[in-house]
């Protein structure tokens, strides 16, 4: 019985002094590698006024630039050329990636463009009436906008009360640029103002920032941003639907 507790005894011993060592090998294998990236932030959060907090904050902060400045960006309307669809004061967001990979505006998005030396130094906010080849005119028999050969019916969007335009135009959009309109035809300056301006009130799709996808501010107003069906089925310059 004596021998056997001894057998037991040096088994038991023989296990734990195993699993220590093993232990010892995860250690010395895995632990100065964690140890090093905890070291690293523990430095950083120690050279910070605030400690952790500062560091945490100032991650964030840091994502929220990359977010803004490659991916979506809020924008706030900051006049009634797009009512009553868009309001002052209403935040849209602006999708940055909608034609970063081969996608182009087509008629009837919401886009936000740089204005300089088209419109005047600033970022506005319009709809796509028409895009590279388009012959866009007004008006046919009716009053409305005639893209390519087919009239839109704009009665949707249109701010009430407002005629698609009183200044009658026919214009051929260049390629890789744009005719933008407000929805507020009455209260918009937009391509048609512009026709005798460098660039005939034209927007250069590379000035382009991103198309509005979300009104996202007062939350009452929350709303996805929809192509209207009005658009989607305008011939494209070719004959093919756009």
């Amino acid at each position: 019985m004596d021998t056997e507790a001894q057998h037991t005894e040096r088994d038991r011993s023989s296990r734990s002094s195993d699993s220590e060592d093993v232990s010892q090998e995860i250690s010395d294998t895995e632990g100065p590698e964690g140890r090093s990236r905890f070291a690293l932030v523990s430095r950083v959060a120690d050279w910070l006024p605030g400690g952790r907090i500062s560091l945490t904050l100032l991650v964030c902060l840091v994502f929220l630039l990359l977010l803004n400045t490659f991916v979506v960006q809020p924008f706030q309307i900051p006049s009634g050329s797009m009512e009553n669809g868009l309001r002052i004061g209403d935040r849209v967001l602006v999708n940055k990636l909608a034609y970063r990979f081969g996608a182009e505006p087509r008629r009837g998005d919401v886009v936000v463009f740089d204005g300089t030396g088209y419109f005047g130094n600033a970022d506005y906010i319009k709809r796509v009436v028409g895009v590279g080849g388009d012959h866009v005119v007004c008006c046919d028999k009716e009053g409305r906008i005639e893209v390519n050969g087919r009239s839109v019916d704009e009665s949707t969007f249109l701010h009430p009360g407002d005629s698609p335009s009183t200044v009658p135009f026919t214009v051929v959009v260049p390629d890789g640029t744009l005719f933008v309109l407000g929805d507020h035809r009455s209260d918009s300056s937009d391509s048609r103002d512009h026709l005798g301006s460098p660039g005939g009130g034209m927007i250069p799709v590379s000035d382009v920032i991103g198309r509005a996808d979300w009104i996202i501010w007062p939350t009452a107003h929350w709303i996805r941003l929809q192509r209207p069906g009005a658009y989607a089925r305008v011939p494209a310059a070719d004959g093919a639907h756009g």
